[in-house]
């Protein structure tokens, strides 16, 4: 490898690492905002928020590997031209194309790193962010009784205390309501102090009472007990509530396999297959329907079930209708509309199972396709991103991001349109691809400036043009 090579490898490798990881914490932050409601207050440990936010960073690296491409290509090359660098190597004899081998070759093993990512290590990965996103979502809120409060979170129990200390263990103005035999018997204790722990394991929350009453109501009317309502004094008590249903559990990975994002390449054709013979069996058992509904329709507007049968063409309903009286005309009718209503329900109920079945038929090959795009992506937003520095000549910061966010919102834009026309039907499949044919020759297009030494972004001669425009007007 020539030192020129490893110059233009460590000026990339820099930037792509640095963006990639921005790009990933971006897309991040906003998962968090997200569900930032479902995981606050709930006591969760910080190894379970760190493996929720591991699986969920690992789902969007397909996404943020084009976006590292793209920024990291164009401060690359901008930073070439800004400092005179592409220059220099012009003079020397390296063309731009050649510049671009060394990030060429890097992009093209993203390329196929991202393919592997998302149809190997994808799957796996969002079947454990789905079964960690729900345990964590489930998962009850952290025992939290505040004084003055009636506290309802507990099944079967409603707790209120006056007060508590700082540490949050001793009560005083205990009321505990019992209702976990629901209506046939209520329990109140009611006490002056007491203190409130948890055990080790977090299952159950013990209650040690001071100085108090407990109220016993009974309301079966068909049990024989002498006393409905009994009323005990005790020194100390001692309440055990269990609290297993607070704690976090983890799910089995079962329960959330099988969908389409969980799914590589192989297993979503096998399943586009299977979905395509099942909604074979829904058309087919349609047209059976509808012509046992015609059939009955026939027979309902027919004079009475023992009618010499006639063939279909010589079936005329205006002048079987001029030969019955009014009675037996209104009955024909009736029948026939209800027949006819019943079709119509059919039907619709039909296009809406037919319609839903497509639906989820093109969300599998919307994956399928979508594992490719955003591979094929990195090299695309490559060929944009690395003619667009070297003709505008500016690194830093600021005009290659605004470029990239630029590119990029075109790209996402033009996909999500496409993406829901696949969806619903209006495109086949390669609709997936719109927006790699749009961004194909804008790349083609400035790698072609670049290759020219265009000076299509250059100002002075921009101004200069302008000024011949106006000149030959004025004239």
């Amino acid at each position: 490898m020539k030192k020129l090579d490893r110059l233009i490898l460590r000026s990339f490798l820099g930037p792509l690492l640095l963006t990639f990881a921005l790009s990933v914490f971006v897309l991040l932050m906003q998962f968090v905002w997200k569900y930032i409601d479902d995981m606050v207050g709930k006591g969760l440990d910080f190894g379970v928020i760190a493996e929720l936010l591991l699986y969920a960073s690992a789902t969007f690296v397909p996404m943020a590997l084009p976006i590292a491409v793209l920024f990291a290509s164009i401060m690359t090359m901008g930073n070439f031209g800004e400092k005179y660098e592409l220059v220099a190597m012009k003079a020397g004899g390296v063309s731009v194309s050649r510049v671009m081998l060394p990030m060429t070759i890097v992009v093209l093993l993203l390329t196929g790193v991202a393919f592997y990512f998302a149809n190997n290590v994808m799957p796996e990965a969002m079947v454990s962010y789905r079964k960690t996103l729900y345990d964590v979502t489930h998962k009850k809120p952290a025992v939290n009784i505040r004084p003055g409060e009636y506290y309802k979170e507990i099944d079967g129990y409603v707790i209120r205390i006056g007060s508590k200390s700082q540490d949050g263990r001793i009560l005083q103005d205990v009321v505990i309501y019992d209702h976990k035999k629901g209506r046939a018997e209520s329990t109140v204790i009611v006490a002056e102090s007491g203190t409130m722990q948890s055990t080790i394991d977090s299952r159950y929350l013990i209650f040690s009472l001071n100085d108090g009453y407990t109220y016993t109501e009974n309301n079966d009317k068909e049990a024989n007990i002498w006393h409905p309502m009994t009323k005990i004094h005790f020194r100390q008590q001692t309440i055990t509530i269990d609290i297993s249903s607070f704690a976090y559990s983890k799910s089995g990975e079962d329960l959330f396999k099988g969908g389409y994002q969980t799914l590589n390449v192989a297993e979503l054709g096998a399943a586009i297959d299977s979905l395509e013979q099942t909604l074979g069996k829904r058309y087919t058992e349609y047209e059976r329907d509808v012509e046992i509904n015609m059939r009955t329709w026939h027979r309902y507007v027919k004079l009475g079930d023992n009618a010499p049968p006639r063939p279909a063409a010589a079936f005329n309903l205006h002048a079987l209708m001029d030969t019955v009286n009014t009675d037996m005309r209104a009955k024909i009718v009736n029948r026939a509309r209800y027949v006819a209503n019943a079709a119509l329900n059919d039907s619709r109920n039909y296009g809406e199972f037919l319609e839903s079945d497509r639906e989820y038929i093109n969300r599998h090959e919307i994956e399928r396709q979508r594992k490719y795009t955003l591979s094929i992506a990195c090299l695309l937003l490559f060929l944009i991103g690395a003619p667009f520095g070297s003709i505008v000549r500016k690194g830093g910061l600021g005009l290659p991001l605004v470029a990239s966010v630029g590119f990029f919102v075109l790209y996402y834009v033009v996909g999500m349109i496409a993406e829901k026309s696949v969806r619903e039907s209006v495109m086949g499949a390669e609709g997936m691809w719109v927006s790699s044919f749009v961004m194909l020759p804008i790349g083609l297009f400035l790698t072609l400036q670049a290759t020219t030494d265009s000076s299509l972004f250059d100002g002075a001669t921009w101004k200069k043009h302008i000024n011949r425009i106006f000149k030959l007007k004025h004239k």
